[in-house]
Order: C-alpha cells, then sequence, then structure tokens
C-alpha cells in the first residue's frame, strides 16, 4: 500500500512556491536532492532502465504487428505507455543502418567464400622477374592449371574468387609479355630484370603521389557566387572522388581501402538522407488527403510510425540473413525456414503500409489501394533520388 505523505509547510526550493507532491506545479523541480548516497544513484538509474525497456516491450510488439494502432493511440492521447515516434525511429534507424553495414561485411566475406581469398596471394608483379615471352607463357600455364585444379576441389560459392584470380593473371601476364616485345633483344638479355617490387609499384607511386598532391592542394573548382569555404568544399570532395576511383581501378588492397571508405560515407549520411525524407512523405500525404482537412503534424506522425517499422522489419531481416549465414554451414536445413522469414518479412511490409493507411485515414478501399500507389510511386522516386544523392557523397568522402 502506498505511503501517505504530507507534503504541508514544504515550499519548492527554486520558485518557492508550496509543493503539493514529490514535483512542483509552478516549475516541475523534484522535491528530493541530487545530493545523495552512490547507492541510491544506482537504484534511480536502474529505475529508469526498467521504465524505458518497459515501454520498449509496449511499442515493438504493436509496432509491428498491429497497423495503424500506435498512430491512432498517440492521436488519442494515450501516449505515457509507448516510446515517443521521433525518438522510436530515430533509434530503430541507426540501429537498422549500422547493422546492415556490419552485415554487408559479414556476408560478402561469407559468400565469397574461403577460397576467394586466393586473389590476395597473387601479387602486383607475378611475371616481372620473367625475362622471355616463353617463360611468362610457361608461368601463367602452371598458374592457371593450379587454379583449375582448386575451381574442381571447391564448392561453387568460390567461383567469384577463383575467377578473379584467373582474371588478374592473365591481365599481368599479357602487361609483361607487351613490355618485353616492346623491349630490344639485346637491352632485354643484357639488362638484369629489375626486382619485382620496383617494377610493380613505379606506376602505382606515381598514381598515390598524383592523389596525394592533389588531396594536399585542392583546386578546378571555382564557383564565383559561391563562398571560399565552399569551393574548398567542392574541391576536396572532387579530389576524394579521384582518389577513391583510382584507388577502385588500381585494384588490390587500394581498392578494398578505397570500397571501405566509400561505404563508410554512404552509411554515414544515410540517416541523415532518411531525417529529410519524413517532411517530404508527410508532404505527400498531406496533398493525397487534403479533403480529409488533417493537421500537417497528423501526417507527419504517421510517416515516423511507417518510417519506424520499415526500419524494424530491415533489423529483422538482416538478423535473419546474419543468422543463416551462421547456422546454414553446419544445419543445411535451417536454411528453408529462414529463406520463408525473409520472404514474409518482405511481403509483410507492404501489405502492413496499406492495412496502416487503411486505418488512419479511413477510406474504401478503391481509394485507399489508388492513393497507397500514388504515394508509393512519388516516395519510390524521391527516395531513388536521395539514395543517389547519398551514394555521391559517399563516393566523395
Amino acid at each position: 500500500m502506498k505511503e501517505v505523505v504530507s507534503y504541508d509547510g514544504v515550499h519548492c526550493a527554486n520558485c518557492s512556491a508550496p509543493m503539493q507532491g514529490e514535483f512542483c506545479h509552478h516549475c516541475g523541480q523534484s522535491i528530493h536532492s541530487v545530493l545523495k548516497p552512490v547507492h541510491h544513484m544506482a537504484e534511480d538509474a536502474l529505475e529508469t532502465v526498467l521504465h524505458v525497456d518497459g515501454r520498449l516491450f509496449h511499442t515493438l510488439p504493436p509496432l509491428f504487428t498491429k497497423p495503424g494502432f500506435l498512430t491512432l493511440e498517440y492521436f488519442a492521447g494515450r501516449r505515457q505507455r509507448y516510446i515517443a515516434p521521433f525518438r522510436l525511429m530515430f533509434i530503430l534507424c541507426l540501429l537498422a543502418f549500422f547493422l546492415t553495414h556490419i552485415a554487408i561485411d559479414v556476408l560478402g566475406e561469407h559468400r565469397l567464400g574461403d577460397n576467394a581469398t586466393s586473389t590476395a596471394h597473387i601479387g602486383k608483379s607475378e611475371f616481372d622477374d620473367l625475362g622471355t615471352v616463353e617463360e611468362v607463357q610457361q608461368s601463367l600455364d602452371h598458374k592457371l592449371a593450379d587454379l583449375h585444379k582448386a575451381r574442381e576441389a571447391s564448392p561453387s560459392i568460390a567461383y567469384g574468387g577463383l575467377d578473379a584470380a584467373e582474371k588478374k593473371l592473365r591481365k599481368q601476364a599479357a602487361k609483361r609479355i607487351a613490355k618485353l616485345q616492346a623491349t630490344p633483344a639485346g637491352a632485354t638479355s643484357a639488362t638484369t630484370p629489375a626486382p619485382a617490387s620496383t617494377v610493380s609499384s613505379k606506376d602505382d607511386t606515381e598514381e598515390d603521389t598524383s592523389n596525394s598532391e592533389w588531396l594536399r592542394n585542392p583546386s578546378g573548382i571555382h564557383i564565383a557566387w559561391l563562398p571560399e569555404f565552399a569551393n574548398a568544399r567542392l574541391s576536396h570532395a572532387a579530389a576524394n572522388f579521384k582518389a577513391n576511383l583510382d584507388g577502385i581501378n588500381k585494384g588490390g588492397a587500394a581498392k578494398e581501402e578505397a570500397i571501405e571508405r566509400i561505404k563508410a560515407g554512404l552509411f554515414g549520411v544515410l540517416p541523415q538522407t532518411m531525417f529529410l525524407m519524413m517532411p517530404l512523405f508527410a508532404l505527400l500525404l498531406k496533398l493525397v488527403y487534403v479533403f480529409k482537412r488533417r493537421l500537417y503534424m497528423e501526417h507527419l506522425i504517421v510517416a515516423l510510425h511507417s518510417h519506424a517499422f520499415l526500419f524494424l522489419t530491415l533489423l529483422l531481416a538482416v538478423v535473419v540473413a546474419l543468422l543463416k549465414a551462421w547456422i546454414e554451414p553446419h544445419a543445411a536445413w535451417t536454411g528453408y525456414p529462414l529463406r520463408w522469414i525473409e520472404w514474409g518479412l518482405a511481403l509483410w511490409a507492404p501489405v502492413y503500409l496499406l492495412w496502416m493507411q487503411k486505418r488512419i485515414y479511413r477510406q474504401g478501399w478503391v481509394m485507399t489501394v489508388f492513393k497507397y500507389l500514388f504515394v508509393g510511386w512519388c516516395y519510390t522516386w524521391l527516395l531513388g533520388f536521395a539514395l543517389g544523392f547519398a551514394a555521391v557523397l559517399g563516393i566523395t568522402h
């Protein structure tokens, strides 16, 4: 039973108003002092965490299983039990993109297979120490034969890495043969072949120096009506763009580093991009349902809950994909149910959004489906432009 406490004669330490409870009705300050033992602070922190967890358990299940329920509850004024729409969308967005970034690397390595790393054992100059065309051709034949043996002994999942290794070997051999054929015979026989590391790294060093110089001294972009800091930012972005493309063309470690920079830049701007899409999606709903005379803020709440559901679905799909990659090699039969779960999530998303739109705006099915398809078509174009812009920003990272 709750203890009865009298606050007669107690005044707020902040505004001196008479206290009627634990919190001042005038300024909101708590009657309790913040100067307390450490164990009391730990108790308060634990109570706060449990309170947040309670709201989490009240929010996530209906968000995923009851289309439009949270939005209608919010409109009805029953908000205390649930996480606020923006906070919910924000947390799920960050978690979804963070886990997706990790999953791309993990699933990429899984699909490539262990033998895909054979490309890493092929240096940049496998044939530069050979002095005749015949030697280059014989060495290429031996290396290709080894690759073909590995292909026969490996599962199909590793073919991508073996194909890349074969392509790399043929390219290096063709380059070395062309250089030998362009060199006079006397010079070839009289001169000892340069060390492989020296020959192979010459062009790369020149390219690296060029890229570094451009990054240190960005120039070439100057728009008269833009301030200097904007021109400098555009110049650096162009320098990063060129450096990343050069790294991809070079291959090897430079390519991997460039791809990692691009992915980091892309996932760094995706959350901000999605935040910008919220008001645009709400504006689309406002225009489509203009005769419903709803406030723009109501459409914004619908947009926040819709995207929170999509991010939660993406999060679940990524978790299932990681589970499948981890469990399937040890228990192949688990691949079928997990694959059905993935398909179920993909099908549930559009059905959920249509059902949510029907429950909230309460129109007939014909008009609801028509407006749903129209809003989806417009939003797909907007999202495509936004993701394209995010990809450009990622390349310039």
